[in-house]
């Protein structure tokens, strides 16, 4: 049974969604979740943030919370006490002190689901998180500290062995030598556990910002900074081929609906239309304007048509820029 793992673990799954762009996303992704998965065992959580940090609504709509509890979703609100607007990232660490101190799985909320979790061969005793991504942190300054220094430096003030996370096969001051992920998902024993540390180490990062990252960027950075800290401290790393259906087979991290039509899979791109297609659900996402242009006025298919997906460019921002300029490039 999916939400289950070997001994009959239960888990549970959770991404974030607020007024806006997110509750869109959340549609596709507790609509696709339940196509997928229609047995799963655990929880199906959505944390929605609250508190004074946000100077706009963030509410999610109530068409949209009556769409995520037809998929079988439960809203779990949080406070933002750290975050919040100046850091929105940081909703995917302050949202865990609303989960249960259970084992979960997160997913950023623009992913979409085409295959059973039951695929997939999570182990909570080694947390792990997505490999898809680019050599977007650090940015090294010339003739001063260099990848290790500053890697080296978290860890040590952390406690925690760096040799141990390195990857001895690429070279020295290589940016893939180092533990980095994308946030997109990440895994772990305990939700509650987790999610302190995590925001026990992304908080003194913010605020206590150490001598060697003084010039680097720690925004939009600062939760995939941490994270390989958090993953490292609880015996985890790189994720192994037992977890490769996530960014593959089962998931989709497709990032914004243009780029899931110019480069994503034939099946995420039928997955988003088909739950996209019923009645009740169309009536409340065409007020989404990407979704409106992209997957009802058939734009998304004219956009696939444009791209070779066996030739795309090596960088999502190149990727970005052509589909500005056919006009289609909406968040």
């Amino acid at each position: 049974m999916t939400g289950t793992v070997a001994g009959g673990q239960t888990y549970n799954v959770f991404c974030v969604a607020q007024a806006g762009r997110l509750e869109y996303e959340a549609i596709l992704f507790t609509h696709s979740f339940r196509k997928a998965n229609p047995d799963f065992a655990g929880r199906l959580l959505v944390a929605e943030p609250t508190g004074a940090r946000w100077s706009q609504p963030v509410r999610i709509s109530d068409p949209v919370r009556a769409l995520l509890a037809d998929a079988g979703a439960e809203i779990v609100p949080f406070e933002n006490k750290h975050f919040g607007e100046i850091y929105p990232h940081g909703n995917k660490i302050e949202a865990m002190t609303a989960l249960p101190a259970e084992p979960f799985v997160f997913f950023d909320t623009d992913t979409l689901f085409t295959g059973p979790l039951s695929s997939v061969g999570f182990d909570f005793a080694r947390p792990s998180a997505s490999m898809r991504r680019e050599g977007t942190w650090p940015e090294p300054p010339l003739y001063k500290v260099g990848y290790t220094e500053i890697w080296k430096s978290l860890y040590d003030h952390f406690g925690l062995d760096f040799e141990s996370s390195l990857d001895l096969s690429k070279p020295d001051e290589y940016w893939q030598r180092y533990l980095y992920f994308n946030a997109g998902w990440f895994f772990g024993a305990d939700a509650q556990a987790f999610g302190k540390r995590f925001l026990h180490y992304a908080h003194w990062i913010r605020w206590n910002t150490p001598e060697e990252l003084a010039c680097q960027s720690l925004d939009p950075w600062l939760d995939q900074i941490a994270l390989p800290l958090v993953i490292h401290s609880f015996g985890g790393g790189r994720p192994g081929p037992e977890l490769a259906g996530l960014d593959g087979a089962v998931t989709t991290h497709y990032r914004a609906l243009p780029l899931l039509y110019a480069r994503e899979s034939d099946a995420a791109v039928a997955v988003a239309e088909a739950v996209a297609a019923p009645n009740a659900v169309k009536k409340v996402l065409k007020n989404y304007e990407p979704a409106k242009k992209l997957i009802y006025q058939n734009k998304g298919q004219k956009l696939r048509r444009k791209f070779d997906r066996n030739d795309l460019p090596r960088r999502e921002q190149v990727l970005r820029n052509a589909i500005r300029r056919e006009g289609l490039w909406l968040r």
